[in-house]
């Protein structure tokens, strides 16, 4: 599994435009990273919280939906997030023009 995660994280870093990867596991640590230690820790904090309050909203909206993705763009950046059971997956990449 370790292994597998790594080669995800490769893989996508690999692609253009990609600033970074953030593997967070459920107690929000993250756990594999292509970014220094402090950003991605900022990255892990907050987006856990985000994902748990976006969580809530579908359920809300829908007790039988729940959320599988969720993409955040600002002037300077994206980023994309994909919550799972055991961890979230987050990539910090520049927007395409």
């Amino acid at each position: 599994m370790a292994n597998e995660a790594e080669e995800t994280v490769k893989r996508l870093s690999a692609h253009r435009g990609v600033a970074g990867v953030v593997v967070v596991n459920g107690e929000g640590i993250p756990i594999k990273t292509t970014l220094d230690n402090h950003v991605s820790v900022q990255y892990a904090g907050l987006l856990t919280s985000l994902v748990d309050k976006a969580k809530a909203v579908v359920r809300d909206l829908d007790p039988s939906n729940d959320l599988t993705f969720l993409r955040i763009r600002s002037k300077k950046s994206e980023v994309l997030v994909a919550p799972d059971k055991d961890f979230i997956l987050i990539v910090v990449q520049n927007p395409v023009e």
